[in-house]
C-alpha cells in the first residue's frame, strides 16, 4: 500500500517469524498473545501493508500495546529493524486509533507538559506545594486516584524536587579542570534539565574533570517522546529546531557543532533518538545532511568516558549496585559494556547482575502513564529481580526507569544515574540514599 510506503514492505518482508524475539518481548511476556509479539505485530502490519486487513481498532490495540523497548532487535538473529518497523507504522495506528483509544485529553495533557521545561517548571511548583500543603495526602485519601489509573501513574512517578533545583542551569561553557582533550556539547534533556538536574551537573563535572571543555547552548525538545509515540511530524519540529540550537548557538561564549568533538546525551531514550536524526529527516532538504553531522557525533556519556583514559582520580565508593541496562541504551544504541566498565573501576564499587538486567521495566517513555496496569507488572516484575541481587543502590542511565524502579523497589535503596556514583568517586564523596518521587 502506498499510504505506508515500500521501505516499510520490503522492512516487514525480512521476518522469517523464528520466534527468537518471544522470550524478549515484555508484552508477549504478559499476555502470552503471539499478536502482543513481534513477529505477531509484523504479521499484523503486512496483512494490513498487503490489503489482507484493516487497520482497526484490534490491529491497532495489538500495535499501539508495544512497549518500543526493542529487546527483540538485540533477539532477533535475521537482523529484522523492528526498530524502524514500529515507528513508520506507529503514525498511521495513532491517526486510525487515537480517537477510539478514549485517551486523547490525557495524551495532550502528556505531551503538551514533558516536552517544554517552561510549562514543567511551572508543574514543579504545583508539585513541590501539593506536597507541602498537604495536598498528596488529601488526594490520595479521597479515593479519586483509583477512578483516574492514569492520572494515579502521573501522580506516584512525580519527581521530588525543589524550587531551586528546578531553576538551575548549567553555565554556556565551562573549562576543563585540567588540560583540555575535548570539546563537547552537552544535550540537557526536558524533564531532565529539570527535575535531574543534579545528573546534568554531575555529567558535566565528571567531563571536565577528564579534560573536556563542556558546552551547553539554549536549547529545547528533542523529539525522542514524540517520535516514540506516533508523533512523527512533531518530532521533526523538535529535531530541527535542536540541530539549530547546537549548529548556530546564539550564546556568544558557545562553540558551534562544526567544533564540537561530541554532542553528549545523559539520556538513554533521547540518545537513541538523537543517532536516528539522519534517518529521520533523510528526505528534508535543508536538514537531510546537517541531521547526519549532528547524528554523527551524539554519543552517550559513557561512551565518551569509556573512550578516554581516566585522569581524574577514583576514590572508594563502598557499595553494591544493581545495574539496570535501560532499553534505548542497551537494544537502541547498543551500549552495555561501557557502563559497566565505568562502574567497574571504581574502587570498592560491587556490580551485581539481575536476572533480566536487560528486560524492560515498564517505564518505555510514556508508557508507564498510558498503560499504567501493564507497567506496573513489568516494575514489579523489574523490582523483584533486583532486591534478589541485595544491592545497596541501583543504576540505571535513563530518568523513566530510574522513576519506575524507584516506584516498584521502594525508597529504602536509592536509584540514581551510573555518572552520579562516577562523579561521587571523583569528588570523593558518600552516595546518600535520597528519594526521586514525590512519594508514599
Amino acid at each position: 500500500m502506498g499510504e505506508y510506503g515500500e521501505n516499510l514492505d520490503d522492512l516487514t518482508a525480512k521476518c522469517v517469524h523464528c520466534g527468537f524475539c518471544l522470550p524478549a518481548c515484555p508484552t508477549y511476556a504478559l499476555t502470552g498473545d503471539e499478536n502482543d509479539s513481534p513477529r505477531g505485530r509484523i504479521h499484523l502490519m503486512r496483512q494490513v501493508l498487503e490489503g489482507q486487513a484493516e487497520l482497526d481498532d484490534a490491529v491497532a490495540e495489538h500495535i499501539d500495546s508495544c512497549l518500543g523497548c526493542l529487546s527483540c532487535v538485540s533477539a532477533c538473529p535475521s537482523g529484522v529493524q523492528y526498530d524502524r518497523i514500529i515507528e513508520e507504522f506507529r503514525p498511521e495506528v495513532e491517526e486510525a486509533y487515537a480517537e477510539h483509544r478514549g485517551d486523547r485529553a490525557f495524551r495532550e495533557l502528556v505531551f503538551g507538559l514533558f516536552p517544554h521545561p517552561a510549562r514543567l517548571r511551572v508543574a514543579a511548583v504545583g508539585a513541590v506545594a501539593y506536597r507541602r500543603t498537604g495536598g498528596a495526602a488529601l488526594v490520595r485519601s479521597s479515593g479519586l486516584l483509583r477512578r483516574f489509573p492514569k492520572l494515579a501513574a502521573m501522580e506516584a512517578l512525580m519527581p521530588a524536587t525543589t524550587l531551586r533545583k528546578a531553576w538551575s542551569s548549567l553555565p554556556v561553557s565551562t573549562l576543563p579542570d585540567g588540560e583540555p582533550r575535548r570539546t563537547v556539547g552537552l544535550v540537557a534533556g526536558c524533564v531532565q534539565r529539570v527535575f535531574f538536574g543534579d545528573v546534568n551537573a554531575a555529567t558535566a563535572r565528571v567531563l571536565r574533570a577528564e579534560g573536556c571543555r563542556v558546552v551547553v547552548p539554549d536549547q529545547g525538545c528533542c523529539g525522542a517522546l514524540s517520535l516514540h509515540a506516533g508523533r512523527d511530524e512533531e518530532a521533526r519540529r523538535y529535531a530541527r529546531k535542536l540541530i539549530d540550537s547546537f549548529r548556530q548557538p546564539a550564546q556568544p561564549t558557545a562553540v558551534p557543532l562544526s567544533d564540537l568533538d561530541a554532542v553528549v546525551v545523559n539520556v538513554a531514550g533521547c540518545g537513541s533518538t538523537l543517532k536516528q536524526y539522519g534517518e529521520l529527516l533523510a528526505d528534508d532538504p535543508e536538514y537531510a545532511e546537517p541531521a547526519a553531522e549532528f547524528a554523527a557525533k551524539v554519543r552517550d556519556v559513557s561512551e565518551v568516558l569509556a573512550d578516554l583514559d581516566p585522569i581524574a582520580e577514583r576514590h572508594p565508593v563502598r557499595a553494591r549496585v544493581a545495574y539496570h541496562d535501560a532499553c534505548h541504551l542497551a537494544h537502541g544504541q547498543g551500549v552495555r559494556a561501557q557502563p559497566r566498565k565505568l562502574l567497574g573501576d571504581v574502587p570498592g564499587l560491587e556490580v551485581a547482575e539481575p536476572a533480566e538486567a536487560a528486560f524492560c521495566c515498564g517505564s518505555a517513555g510514556v508508557h508507564n502513564l498510558v498503560r499504567p496496569e501493564a507497567a506496573e507488572e513489568l516494575g514489579r516484575r523489574k523490582a523483584e529481580r533486583i532486591r534478589a541481587t541485595n544491592p545497596d543502590l541501583v543504576a540505571t542511565g535513563n530518568p523513566g526507569c530510574l522513576l519506575q524502579i524507584q516506584r516498584y523497589l521502594g525508597d529504602a535503596t536509592p536509584v540514581v544515574h551510573p555518572i552520579e556514583i562516577i562523579d561521587a568517586s571523583i569528588r570523593g564523596l558518600t552516595l546518600n540514599p535520597r528519594r526521586r518521587r514525590a512519594g508514599s
